[in-house]
Formats: structure tokens, C-alpha cells, sequence
């Protein structure tokens, strides 16, 4: 039994929670120097939002090989960051008389399919490099949406694992116990 039953060979670029936050950091990157004065404290904070739900998939992931509750409590960050975010996008479309996309609506639909098919981050850059703020800042809310998605069925798997085989303390007990038998 090895006290870390996390895969080795596995790592965090490889989960689809990431990629996805590595989309949603480069668009919203894209989506500030476009339509945000630098000057203006939200640049800041929206590129932030973006960052820290990124990285914090990126610690979690390495916390969970000696703690899985730090490491869903880091993930839990990363999707609180997205959820800061998305209210950023919210913010901007409401205060500036910008339309928010229906959920029923083609655009919708349509952007949907794209971010479950889609996660390299170039191809979303391209797809937002000609068209309007209002346009993006809605590609955006789908993407996150997504990625917040992505990260609580990742919480979902994480959690049924350490229900099931338990954490590294746990595990390393057991070995304790298995070699002064």
C-alpha cells in the first residue's frame, strides 16, 4: 500500500479543472487589457480572480498528496476566486447596459459546446480577439461556470476516495500496524 494514493504519473495539467482555469486566466487577461484602464482597481482584481482560481487548483493539488482537507479546502478557494470573478463579469455587463446571455439562448448553447470541447486557451483568445466586450465578458461567465463545474466533481472524487481508502495519516498507520505484525 503506498500512503499516497495519489497517481504519480498523474499531474495537475492534466486535470480538465485546470485547463479550464488556465482558459478563464488568459481570456480574462485578454478581456482587461482590451476594455479595462489599468489604472482602474478592477483590472486588478478581475486578473487576480483569475490567477488565484488557477493556482490555488495548482497548490491544492500538491497538498493532496499529505492532506486531503487542505487540499479541497485550496481547491474550495479556486472556485470561490471564480465565483469573485464571475460577479466582476456580472458587474460589468449590468452597470454598463450590456446584455447577459440567456441560459436558453443560441449564443449559449452554442459558447457551452464550445468550452466542453474547446481548452486550449489560444483557441478562445482567437475567438474573443475581434469581438465585443459584451461578447466576452459572457464567453467568460460560460468558462467559468464550467471550470467551477469541473472543480466540484473533482471535490466529489477527492472526497469519495479519502472516504474509502482515507488520508495519509491513515495510511501510513496502516503500514505502521501491517510492519509490527
Amino acid at each position: 500500500m503506498s500512503p499516497n494514493n495519489i497517481n504519480l504519473n498523474s499531474n495537475y495539467h492534466k486535470l480538465l479543472c485546470y485547463q479550464k482555469s488556465v482558459v478563464v486566466y488568459d481570456l480574462t487577461y485578454h478581456f482587461c487589457s482590451r476594455f479595462i484602464d489599468k489604472h482602474d482597481r478592477t483590472y486588478d482584481q478581475m486578473i487576480q480572480a483569475a490567477r488565484s482560481g488557477k493556482q490555488n487548483i495548482v497548490e491544492g493539488y500538491g497538498d493532496l498528496a499529505t492532506s486531503k482537507e487542505m487540499g479541497i479546502k485550496l481547491f474550495n478557494v479556486a472556485r470561490a476566486s471564480l465565483m469573485e470573478l464571475a460577479e466582476d463579469y456580472s458587474d460589468y455587463l449590468r452597470v454598463r447596459g450590456l446584455r447577459r446571455w440567456e441560459s436558453n439562448s443560441q449564443e449559449m448553447a452554442t459558447m457551452t459546446q464550445l468550452g466542453a470541447t474547446h481548452n486550449d486557451p489560444q483557441y478562445f483568445v482567437s475567438l474573443a480577439e475581434n469581438r465585443s466586450d459584451e461578447i466576452i465578458a459572457n464567453m467568460a461567465l460560460v468558462l467559468i461556470r464550467q471550470a467551477q463545474s469541473l472543480l466540484c466533481k473533482y471535490v466529489d472524487k477527492v472526497s469519495e476516495n479519502f472516504a474509502t481508502e482515507g488520508g495519509f495519516r491513515e495510511q501510513m498507520t496502516s503500514i505502521r500496524l501491517k510492519n509490527r505484525q
